[in-house]
């Protein structure tokens, strides 16, 4: 009897203590996806905060100037975009070094000569380079979400058609794509799962994602709640057009193809020519750099070849 009665007690044992980690396991899960929601969810805009009691110099100069022309707003929007975990003062203190880097390289190399000059490009150069990075970064992600945006209308519409709730196709939505689109249809429904309602939502997904096809099927959403009608079929109409719309755009991007082409080897080769005279014959263009007036005429061949780069790009950048 003895025997039997710590075998139970040790099966049971066993048994309260996997319930129990299950049941803290279970747990953890839940509180890890509310922080998730929360998290998503968050203020679009910083909260209201009184400064009668504070005095206007208390912030760094730098700071002021960056406030004023609204700058580290407009970096921390990009940097959302492009669904990259920096900060503004991250991003900057980056942009600081590179452009120490950069004038330090450009002294050492001196590719325009003149010492100075050519620490200046280096530092400026280097500078834009981790803000370009956050840019081409933003650019390809909104690229890969306007490509999953018609599959994901048409899955709406479909939810939709088989009897579930927008905010439900939603959720759906969410859990069947892939990332980007994954991240922002979840934003959209933790905001509105959490008390916002669902045409505010639907708005900052639009401020985070400044497509033209995502304002029309918010425009869509928000007319059908106030007018009514089949938000499928509407859904369904817009990924249509939207396929035709890309389709278009590649033809016009074949077409302008030469152009992009011609523009890219104008602006190169001019460069490339520099760059090996300097190495085959260095004193070939030492003369004009000495020379008062040939330091203008360097200067003018690098703004005429600029101008000329962006006349091209803005031909050939036609909008569909």
């Amino acid at each position: 009897m003895g025997p039997a009665i710590l075998t139970f007690l040790l099966i049971f044992a066993l048994v309260a203590l996997t319930l129990g980690l299950g049941f803290r396991f279970l747990e953890g899960q839940r509180r890890k996806k509310l922080t998730g929601m929360l998290e998503t969810a968050g203020p679009q805009s910083p909260a209201t905060v009184t400064t009668v009691l504070l005095e206007p110099s208390g912030s760094p100069p730098l700071a002021r100037l960056l406030e004023r022309f609204d700058l580290i707003r407009r970096m921390e929007t990009h940097i959302q975009q492009a669904g990259m975990t920096l900060t503004p003062g991250g991003l900057l203190a980056q942009m600081l070094l590179a452009s120490f880097v950069g004038g330090f390289i450009g002294l050492w190399l001196r590719p325009l000569a003149v010492p100075w000059l050519s620490a200046l490009a280096g530092a400026l150069a280097g500078g834009a380079a981790p803000y370009l990075m956050v840019l081409r970064q933003r650019k390809r992600r909104l690229a890969a979400f306007e490509e999953q945006f018609p599959e994901a209308l048409d899955f709406l519409a479909r939810a939709m058609r088989a009897g579930h709730a927008f905010s439900i196709s939603l959720e759906m939505l969410a859990d069947e794509s892939s990332p980007p689109l994954s991240v922002e249809i979840r934003k959209v429904f933790n905001e509105h799962n959490l008390g916002l309602p669902i045409d505010v939502a639907l708005k900052n997904l639009a401020i985070r994602v400044p497509l033209l096809d995502v304002k029309f099927f918010v425009s869509a959403v928000l007319l059908q709640r106030e007018t009514g009608g089949n938000l499928a079929e509407v859904l369904t109409k817009l990924a249509r057009i939207i396929r035709e719309r890309f389709q278009l755009k590649g033809q016009v991007r074949a077409a302008s193809a030469h152009g992009r082409v011609t523009g890219a080897v104008l602006t190169i080769m001019p460069i490339v020519l520099m760059m090996g005279l300097m190495v085959v014959a260095p004193g070939y263009l030492q003369s004009m750099f000495n020379d008062p007036d040939g330091k203008y005429i360097i200067g003018a061949a690098v703004l005429g070849l600029l101008l000329g780069h962006l006349t091209i790009r803005k031909i050939v950048d036609i909008k569909v």
